[in-house]
């Protein structure tokens, strides 16, 4: 099983940034554990700060994976954009956020992302990723 995590703007900064809100473990420490507890799939990562990059990414793996576990952080609240390409691909996607969203600013309750996914975890850190794994599993 081929699964590609990809995680949008600022959270290149986990383990640093707001670690009340986000915790003190960097993203590649994280992933490191996921691939050593998911030895048979086959699990790639990528993070970007630009949209089109983001986009990118959706639409050159949105026909070759089995599953992708998309971030899109702030990006979720602002992109018409990351919403067609999830539209447009045949792999299914879940939607994941580390915090409760709905528990934060009103601009981050709306997610454009949301209504193009499979389904959406939020707001259990970064067991958020292995949940949206073993949802594929």
């Amino acid at each position: 099983m081929k699964i590609i995590i990809i995680n949008g703007p600022n959270l290149n900064l986990l383990g640093k940034r707001e670690p009340e809100v986000y915790g003190t473990t960097t993203f590649e420490e994280y992933f490191k554990d996921l691939q050593d507890n998911y030895k048979s799939i086959e699990l790639s990562y990528y993070q970007s700060n630009i949209e089109g990059e983001l986009i990118d990414k959706i639409q050159e793996v949105g026909f070759s994976h089995h599953a992708i576990i998309l971030n899109a952080a702030a990006y979720t609240h602002t992109s018409i954009g990351i919403a067609d390409a999830i539209k447009a691909i045949t792999t299914p996607v879940i939607e994941v956020h580390i915090s409760n969203t709905f528990s934060r600013e009103s601009f981050r309750h709306q997610s454009y992302i949301s209504p193009n996914v499979q389904g959406i975890i939020i707001g259990f850190g970064m067991k958020s990723y292995e949940l949206a794994l073993q949802s594929f599993l």
